[in-house]
């Protein structure tokens, strides 16, 4: 894979930040994942927020990152970092998640059949990404995302590339809102503001986490997919 530096570094240091946020990816990790199954790998790990998480709950986790900065951090709190899959065996591996990358990827539909290619029989996958097109903003741009999804749209890309399709839901109902509100107000300059986030990630996500028990399977910022390699 080719080393790409990550334009939105900043962004993705202010979304450390996000705890309740963060901490609601990981629990899905964890969950969806069993650590007895063998390896898995964090696939755009970024600077580790959930690779870190995910080692000290028990799992052998390695990170994929082409970030030559971020990979740099991920070695030094103590990970294995590689900048492709290349030289993983087919067949190998228990599990993939990857949360907020396959949106940064032009040609997607070559990532899923490469993961799928890379997991073991009964392998399993959590696909984490962006929704909506109608909330694509200069945020996205900044970050270089080439497009937000919707959930048929994504189910049809995994049963495409062979994956059997366990869960697929919105997530983050309130944040569509919040995004639909910031897609509006544009600035064009494409940042986070740190001091709203952290009201955000405080007060209203968690509500919006409530609200996706009946908003899921209709709409939300996001969009996940839970996948097996039967």
């Amino acid at each position: 894979m080719t080393t790409i530096e990550y334009s939105g570094r900043d962004n993705l240091d202010v979304m450390a930040e996000a705890r309740h946020y963060n901490r609601y990816l990981t629990d899905l990790i964890l969950h969806w994942f069993d650590k007895k199954s063998g390896p898995l790998v964090d696939f755009g790990a970024g600077g580790g927020t959930f690779a870190v998480q995910v080692a000290q709950a028990g799992f052998d986790v390695s990170c994929i990152e082409t970030d030559p900065v971020l990979s740099d951090m991920l070695r030094r709190k103590g990970l294995r970092v590689a900048s492709a899959l290349d030289a993983v065996p087919d067949g190998s591996l228990a599990g993939i998640y990857s949360l907020n990358v396959l949106e940064h990827i032009e040609d997607d539909d070559a990532t899923l059949a490469l993961w799928h290619r890379k997991l073991a029989p009964g392998g399993r996958l959590l696909v984490y990404v962006p929704a909506f097109q109608v909330l694509f903003s200069s945020m996205d741009r900044k970050v270089g995302h080439h497009r937000r999804y919707r959930k048929a749209g994504l189910t049809e890309q995994m049963k495409h590339a062979g994956f059997s399709l366990d869960t697929v839901r919105y997530a983050d109902s309130l944040g569509f809102l919040a995004a639909l509100l910031y897609r509006f107000i544009d600035s064009g300059q494409g940042d986070i503001n740190p001091r709203m986030l952290r009201i955000y990630d405080r007060w209203v996500f968690p509500v919006s986490r409530l609200l996706d028990l009946l908003c899921g399977p209709l709409f939300g910022k996001n969009v996940y997919a839970c996948a097996i390699k039967r």
